[in-house]
């Protein structure tokens, strides 16, 4: 086979063989033999023109991350260029990556809301798939069973459309002030739905951020600039490979690594817990 290098030479040399014979052919002194000959030479370098592989032709087409969340993601009070997504596309662009990184995601977001307005991106194909929801679900009362159906069937319906695709979940954790069953049962619930789906798991996307007042919104719920900055990095700690391995051809979703399967625990302030809960976006 040759290499690309080569097949762009041979197509460079055939143009410029075929400008030389047509101006040859346009001779008032050639021969109607010698024209015969000279359409036999062109209608044969168009022959080799076409075994040119059409890909070595173009630039190779990025790759597509789709961010898929709620206010977490859409970066909620602040430029969409101040949103982990955006932050991840800078990333990646640094590394050399080739991807294009669509931030599909929504303030006030569910998962019900998700399935509705997933359909318009399955048109458009996607390779890595990082779901971040549930958060809000869970502050109005929606069962665990409920919240994790929804979360399965999205899933699945990126899969079926996009059989390789890489999928990253953005684990989240409520309060654990209390410490009731709905609290643990929730932060378990994603783990339980990356070893399930074969999935990558970013263990608590607020690691870091959570209860810090420097790091959030006066809300203290959202998120400022340098608390985003700490989420871009909550999650390209697990991006980073499968944007590696997904630029080198190798499709499907990751085994999760060992350490990022369970539930991570991380304090929470009642103060940040009394925001959390009389304030959902």
């Amino acid at each position: 086979m040759l290499s690309e290098a080569k097949h762009l030479c041979l197509f460079s040399v055939g143009v410029q063989m075929s400008s030389e014979i047509l101006r040859f052919a346009q001779n008032d002194s050639v021969t109607a033999l010698e024209r015969f000959i000279v359409a036999r030479c062109i209608a044969f370098l168009g022959v080799v023109l076409c075994a040119v592989p059409v890909q070595t032709l173009r630039a190779d087409p990025s790759k597509t991350i789709l961010v898929f969340g709620d206010s977490l993601s859409d970066g909620f009070m602040l430029k969409r260029s101040e949103a982990y997504p955006a932050l991840l596309g800078k990333k990646l662009r640094a590394t050399g990556l080739n991807f294009q990184v669509i931030n599909a995601s929504a303030a006030g977001g569910t998962t019900e809301g998700g399935l509705e307005r997933l359909p318009p991106h399955l048109k458009h194909r996607i390779d890595v798939f990082i779901l971040e929801l549930g958060i809000n679900d869970a502050f109005r009362g929606l069962s665990i069973d409920q919240i994790q159906s929804n979360l399965q069937q999205i899933m699945d319906k990126v899969k079926t459309r996009n059989p390789t695709v890489r999928v990253v979940i953005a684990g989240m954790q409520l309060p654990n002030y209390a410490g009731d069953d709905y609290v643990l049962a929730f932060g378990k619930m994603f783990s339980d739905l990356a070893a399930r789906n074969n999935a990558a798991l970013v263990p608590y996307l607020l690691q870091g951020v959570a209860g810090d007042p420097s790091l959030n919104l006066p809300d203290g719920i959202h998120p400022n600039a340098a608390g985003q900055r700490i989420l871009a990095e909550n999650v390209w700690r697990v991006l980073e490979p499968i944007a590696r391995e997904v630029t080198e051809g190798r499709g499907g979703s990751p085994e999760p690594p060992a350490g990022n399967r369970g539930q991570l625990s991380v304090p929470v302030t009642q103060e940040t817990t009394a925001a959390w809960l009389s304030r959902v976006r």
